[in-house]
């Protein structure tokens, strides 16, 4: 675009060659440590730390943007999305700050968490529970789980909060698979919770200032096909 031509109305809508303008990358965690699914209580698949890959992955991550100006990184307080934020943070010279709103759903957190969910809901329950999930891609489909409208508002209050107070900044947020669904879907006005797969260490772009948010890329994983770190 010409450096004399003013922004075209195409322009002005998707935020290209328009002052003040800020960056979003949400970065999906690096592969967790998967608990044991046979002994596995509710309170182990809240909080796994990152796998020996999920750390060679985070640090991809890292590299890949250690060229992009980050002027502020943001992290959940869970150990996957921190230590990957950490990854990111330390080639820019910054901290990684904690926002416990980007913390990832957590399906049967409200039963006991030093027990299976099928030992207070039974397997034929889990059963159900599971194919209706599948067939609604909807939160809602987990009893004694943060509701999918909470959840969302929950998400889209945080990450709205971050870019309130970083306009025109370049801003990056390791979070979580289920995260970065739940503020896309509310962005896009799609139904369902989970509606597609962010790949572990994935990068997702977008655009923003004061009024509008523009989608640039997701789900990128160019920084990890060498190397063979690219997982779901």
């Amino acid at each position: 675009m010409s450096a004399t031509r003013p922004p075209s109305p195409i322009d002005r809508l998707l935020l290209d060659g328009v002052d003040g303008v800020g960056r979003l990358v949400l970065v999906r965690h690096g592969q967790q440590q998967w608990p044991d699914p046979a002994t596995a209580t509710t309170g182990d698949w809240i909080d796994p730390p990152l796998s020996e890959l999920g750390r060679r992955q985070a640090a991809a991550a890292g590299e890949a943007l250690a060229d992009d100006p980050v002027d502020v990184v943001y992290s959940s307080h869970l150990r996957r999305a921190h230590d990957t934020g950490l990854a990111v943070a330390t080639h820019h010279g910054l901290e990684c700050r904690v926002d416990e709103d980007l913390q990832e759903i957590a399906p049967f957190a409200g039963l006991p968490h030093d027990q299976r969910a099928s030992d207070t809901l039974g397997d034929d329950a889990m059963r159900g529970i599971r194919e209706r999930f599948v067939r609604t891609g909807r939160w809602d489909a987990y009893p004694h789980t943060e509701s999918s409208e909470h959840f969302r508002r929950r998400i889209g209050i945080a990450i709205e909060a971050i870019l309130a107070a970083h306009r025109g900044e370049h801003v990056v947020v390791a979070c979580h698979g289920g995260v970065i669904n739940a503020y896309l879907a509310d962005l896009l006005g799609v139904n369902a919770d989970m509606f597609f797969r962010p790949a572990h260490a994935s990068v997702h772009r977008l655009k923003f200032d004061a009024d509008r948010r523009v989608v640039e890329a997701l789900n990128d994983t160019f920084h990890l096909r060498t190397g063979d770190l690219l997982t779901v």
